[in-house]
């Protein structure tokens, strides 16, 4: 998944974005389990840039006074 600029986020539904916030939380999620059991990830990176993207959604979703 690619990262999402506020330009993008903010052309989306609130369904999208809300369907957005839970593929990152699962990811991220998977990210983590990976980390703690002990196993190497692809790209450490990814896990940063997994939460900038989602911090990302999060602020433009309570921008539009939604959440």
């Amino acid at each position: 998944m690619a990262i999402l600029r506020a330009k993008e986020i903010r052309a989306m539904s609130l369904e999208e974005i809300d369907e957005k916030i839970r593929e990152m939380r699962d990811e991220l999620s998977r990210e983590k389990t990976i980390r703690a059991s002990g196993g190497s990830i692809e790209n450490p990176g990814r896990m940063k840039e997994i939460r900038r993207t989602l911090a990302r959604l999060i602020t433009i979703k309570r921008e539009r006074g939604v959440l």
